[in-house]
């Protein structure tokens, strides 16, 4: 099975096509493009002498920062060096015989399900006509039919933007009895309280959340990712089986700040919804483009006038340092549609431009 890439290797195309890193327009990664928390950048360089110490084993300040952050009990928090090794976790200790998976999604989720022994996986593809809306009803009868040990949903869903509420959740829990596995590594870019599951952890131990803080934060190169449940037969377990000292000490210094610091998750927030909110007005005013809403940083395309496909999309844009997401890899989108991440206003003006140019 090919998997979907994690955005443009910049590294690659800087070789490719001769370009400086820092003149790549990386409209393909979904990672924040105003930066990380300054307050937790400094707070790293004032602390680079720690290096030559072990991190706590125990990552007390980070937990609890973690803990003040999603506010919920540390007891109910474990830590990954990333969000794909708590996927991987979590579907392990399920392993599953029969899944369901809504589609389209990040290709790791699949990429497990298919290393579980004779686990039948059915994917609840979500219909372009209705604009990638989740219908729950549906949803419900899917997982009731096939008798799901697990689901697994991404909200946000990437690459579509679509989301499902909490109360949708609370209907879902009520109505089947399949644990729940919820990505919400895009919940940043959109109204937590609204859309985030994590205060119903608690009272349902069927429910894991897995977060990253590649995105929102703009940390990817730290590796650092969490995961909120109550269920405390797999704490234990990953407890167990997780290395000693697996979030190293810059991530974990990083997050003790980042996750604290109020003013750049509220700055971040507000700049990233003015610019999801400019560039779905201005693409939709391009006639050759079906623009879809978005609850994420991104915004997924399709070329409805079929003049040329994503992939010929990419080549123009590539050639002049501009990078975004062909999305035919992913299951049910085909070879007309694209995604691009929001960034600097600049930036996004510049990307209308060139839009405009081409299918003008």
């Amino acid at each position: 099975m090919s998997k979907n890439k994690h955005g443009a290797n910049l590294f690659e195309l800087s070789e490719k096509y001769n370009f400086n890193l820092d003149d790549i327009l990386d409209f393909s990664s979904n990672i924040n493009p105003f930066g990380c928390s300054k307050k937790a950048l400094e707070y790293v360089r004032s602390n680079l002498a720690k290096v030559s110490i072990y991190p706590d084993p125990k990552y007390k300040k980070l937990l609890n920062a973690v803990s003040s952050y999603c506010r919920i009990n540390t007891q109910n928090i474990i830590l990954g060096s990333g969000a794909t090794g708590l996927i991987s976790g979590f579907i392990n200790y399920i392993k599953p015989e029969n899944a369901v998976l809504v589609m389209p999604a990040y290709s790791e989720y699949e990429a497990e399900l298919i290393k579980m022994p004779d686990c039948s996986i059915d994917y609840h593809c979500l219909k372009k006509e209705d604009d990638f809306y989740i219908n729950i009803d549906n949803l419900i009868q899917a997982v009731n039919k096939n008798n799901a040990r697990l689901l697994i949903l991404c909200s946000p869903n990437n690459p579509t933007g679509s989301i499902i509420e909490k109360a949708q959740i609370i209907r879902l829990l009520d109505n089947t009895s399949c644990h729940i596995m919820i990505d919400e590594t895009y919940i940043e870019f959109t109204d937590m309280e609204q859309y985030s599951a994590v205060s119903l952890c608690q009272q349902h131990s069927r429910l894991f959340i897995v977060r990253s803080t590649s995105k929102f934060f703009a940390v990817p190169g730290i590796r650092l990712g969490y995961g909120i449940t109550s269920n405390k037969e797999f704490l234990e377990r990953y407890s167990l089986q997780s290395n000693l000292w697996e979030i190293n000490i810059i991530a974990s210094m990083m997050g003790e700040i980042m996750f604290t610091d109020k003013e750049f998750i509220e700055e971040c927030s507000a700049k990233i919804a003015a610019e999801r909110k400019y560039l779905q007005s201005s693409l939709a005013q391009i006639a050759a483009l079906k623009v879809y809403p978005s609850f994420g940083n991104f915004i997924l395309c399709k070329i409805i006038s079929k003049r040329i496909d994503a992939a010929a999309l990419y080549d123009r844009l590539i050639s002049q340092a501009i990078a975004i997401r062909n999305c035919s890899g992913f299951k049910t989108l085909d070879k007309y549609f694209f995604r691009i991440c929001i960034l600097k206003p600049e930036q996004n003006k510049f990307l209308v431009q060139k839009l405009i140019e081409i299918f003008s």
